[in-house]
Order: C-alpha cells, then sequence, then structure tokens
C-alpha cells in the first residue's frame, strides 16, 4: 500500500538514505529539512521523483501536512555542530517533537523518533542494553543532545499514554556510509577526510575507547522494520552493530583502506566522551528480526570512495 510518508532531516545523512528507501519501496515522501546540517546534495538525485517533495522548514515551528507516518530525524547529530547552538539542538528535540507528535496527533499518524545512544551517556554497564537508565552530565557540553534526546522519548511516552498515540522509538548507535557531512567532526568521516588530505589522524585519548560502527544501509532497514513492526511494540530499541572496535583500530583500518601513509597523532580526551560503546540489540533481533549485515571493512571502503568523489 502506498503511504505518504514525512521524514524530517530529509536531506541529512541518514535522512536522505531514508527518503530513498522509501521511495524505492512506492511511498510519497515528504522531506523536511531546515538545512542547517542537511544537504541539498544528499537529495538531489531524487527531485525528478514526482513522489517526492522538499520542504524548507524548522521544525521548531508547527507543520501542517496530511501523512500516514512520520520518522522524526530532525536534529544535529555530531558534536561539532550540536555544540554550534546548544540552545537550539535542545529545541529541535523538546519543541520539534512537541510539534511533530501534536502533527501525528491530529492526522493520527505513527511517529517514529531517531533517539540516540547518548541517552546512555558514559554508560557503567557494557553493552548497554535498553533497560539501562544511563550515566549523563545533565550541565555538561553534550547534554544539549543527551538531554535533548532524553526528553524527547519522554515526550514520545507521555503521547503514547495520554492520547494512546502510535509510536516508535530507535536509539541509534554510531552510524556512517556515504552522505555523511566531511566536517562533521564524528570519527569515521574525521579519520577518512585526514587520511585523503594527507594529513595526520587525530586519535582523542589513548585510542583504547571503543564504538561500534553501522552501516546506513543495515541502519535504515532497523528503522523501517521497527515502523512497520505491531502497534504494541514501542521500543526503545538499539539498532547498531555490535561489533566493537577501539578508536585506534579504526584509525589504522582508514590509513589501511586508504594507502595515503598517514600518521596517528594523539589528543586531550573532550569531556564527558563514553569511553566504551557497544548496543546489545537482541531485543532488535527477537522483535524485528534484525540484524546489521554489512561488514566494516565493506561499509569502511564505500564510505571512502564516496569521500574520494566529494572532495
Amino acid at each position: 500500500m502506498k503511504k505518504r510518508i514525512l521524514v524530517t532531516g530529509g536531506a541529512g545523512f541518514i535522512g536522505s538514505h531514508l527518503c530513498e528507501r522509501l521511495l524505492l519501496e512506492g511511498h510519497e515522501v515528504i522531506c523536511v529539512d531546515n538545512f542547517f546540517t542537511g544537504n541539498k546534495a544528499n537529495i538531489v538525485h531524487l527531485l525528478t521523483n514526482p513522489y517526492f517533495e522538499v520542504l524548507r522548514h524548522d521544525i521548531c515551528f508547527p507543520l501542517y501536512v496530511e501523512v500516514d507516518e512520520i520518522y522524526n530525524l530532525a536534529c544535529p547529530a555530531s558534536p561539532i555542530h550540536y555544540q554550534f547552538d546548544p540552545v537550539q539542538t535542545t529545541k529541535t528535540s523538546v519543541h520539534g517533537s512537541i510539534n511533530m507528535l501534536g502533527l501525528a496527533k491530529r492526522v493520527k499518524a505513527k511517529i517514529l523518533l531517531a533517539s540516540t545512544s547518548e541517552v546512555y551517556g558514559d554508560p557503567h554497564i557494557h553493552p548497554q542494553s535498553e533497560d539501562y537508565w544511563g550515566n549523563v552530565n545533565p550541565i555538561g557540553y553534550r547534554a544539549c543532545y543527551d538531554e535533548g534526546k532524553r526528553c524527547a522519548e519522554t515526550l514520545f511516552f507521555d503521547y503514547n499514554r495520554q492520547h494512546k498515540l502510535k509510536i516508535k522509538v530507535a536509539r541509534i548507535f554510531n552510524t556512517y556510509g556515504p552522505h555523511m557531512h566531511p566536517n562533521d567532526g564524528r570519527v569515521v568521516s574525521n579519520f577518512i577526510v585526514q587520511a585523503l588530505e594527507g594529513k595526520d589522524i587525530t586519535v582523542y585519548g589513548d585510542g583504547s575507547q571503543t564504538r561500534s560502527f553501522c552501516y546506513v544501509d543495515d541502519l535504515v532497514d532497523g528503522l523501517i522494520k521497527l515502523m512497520n513492526s505491531p502497534d504494541d511494540f514501542t521500543g526503545p530499541v538499539n539498532l547498531g552493530n555490535p561489533e566493537e572496535f577501539t578508536i585506534l583500530e579504526l584509525a589504522s583500518m582508514v590509513i589501511e583502506k586508504t594507502a595515503t601513509g598517514s600518521k596517528i597523532v594523539f589528543k586531550e580526551l573532550p569531556p564527558d566522551d563514553p569511553k566504551q560503546r557497544k548496543p546489545n540489540i537482541s531485543l532488535a533481533m527477537k522483535a524485528l528480526s534484525w540484524y546489521p549485515t554489512i561488514k566494516v571493512d565493506t561499509g569502511i571502503v564505500n564510505t571512502i570512495n564516496y569521500f574520494k568523489a566529494i572532495l
């Protein structure tokens, strides 16, 4: 059945891949983006599709459209971008969620929140499962994003309980792939851009901190499976790749795959930077039959090729 689907943050890294996939599945897609971190180049190839529509709009202000489903992805997601205007970041998560939930309530749409593994903060348990409440500094430099998303989750579940709204909450762990912003400060794009430009690769701390990297195609599969799951399954559900790497291992892989001969240099670890980040995805496997299938070395090569083309 052809659905009319709204994707906020639709010109962003993950949103643009989601828009493309939903169009391929035969739906009408309305992409909403204020283009603070979104990029028209990510969606320009979709503009000739008669079932694709773009609205330049900030979801901190109400939006009036008729849709069947809403994927709420709008929010700067890398520290460089969300710390540039932290008040606006919090507003996007809180006011933006209120506006999108209000829209969903009015048109009786199902709505999905792209939450984040950052709700776990610098975790005391490893790997992180959905029943862990997190260890977040509410007044730190990352709080605008961490606490903004935590509040967004609160709003989603209160709308579900109070207004019987059909909600889905995905906690997204580190994701990478084509359409990443070259200057977003995320570790994968940082390392690849530095290597391709012949610069030293910057590792913060001693590089022993760990991350789990999920390729964007796998993540989009997970988001769509979550949206299409039975209404009584709300989440939150972790979506990420449980294969864990140290930052040093990732840097070495990028140097090997780019064959640029970059050196690794070490700098001080930023405040509140999590030392470990790995999803427990047993709930996603059980409830959604979802598991990431694209290996990191394959995904890294695809991402390197993308950056080679745009740099």
